[in-house]
């Protein structure tokens, strides 16, 4: 029976350099705020590392790194270009069997792994919660629908879990870094 898509979190979560008030404020280019879920999850688990390989990008305070917009905003057009390539190129397999060429413009980067794969918002997409379709990019070269909301997204990334982080805690904090001025 795979796990709910709770979030079990950690003992002391980095959240010094989060900015909680981005996070309940900023409005996405959608015109609506961050899912529920990931509002949920940024609180409770700051920033680390996920099932040791996915980083989810929190929106943070001035003179932070790896947060919302700034590391996100330049994921999403590396993804973005990466797509309007293979569009160009008519490598329709990029978007097929669950996605579509359209599809692939209205996608947010929110999370990265270590491995080069993204988490991304289907903007426009809400539910009656305000929670989003989250898709997964392996490589940048594919779509996979993981369904509603980030709950839904982090229980099948759980039952990867054992097989890319074998006998790793579930979020290892990161420590927030400063950007060099």
């Amino acid at each position: 029976m795979p796990h709910s898509g709770e979030f079990r979190p950690p003992a002391e979560p980095t959240i010094g350099h989060v900015d909680l008030v981005a996070l309940e404020q900023s409005v996405l280019p959608d015109g609506g705020p961050f899912p529920p879920s990931y509002r949920a999850f940024v609180r409770t688990a700051g920033w680390g590392r996920l099932f040791g390989l996915w980083l989810v990008y929190p929106p943070v305070r001035a003179g932070y790194a790896d947060g919302w917009p700034g590391r996100t905003s330049r994921l999403t057009e590396r993804f973005r270009a990466a797509f309007a390539d293979g569009r160009a190129e008519g490598f329709d397999w990029m978007v097929e069997p669950d996605g579509d060429w359209p599809l692939a413009e209205r996608l947010q980067v929110f999370a990265w792994s270590e491995n080069g794969d993204a988490l991304l918002w289907e903007l426009g997409s809400r539910d009656e919660q305000g929670e989003l379709v989250v898709w997964e990019s392996r490589g940048l070269n594919s779509l996979h629908r993981l369904g509603v909301g980030l709950n839904t997204a982090l229980a099948i990334l759980r039952e990867r879990r054992e097989a890319l982080a074998e006998g790793r805690p579930e979020l290892d904090p990161l420590p927030g870094v400063r950007i060099a001025e």
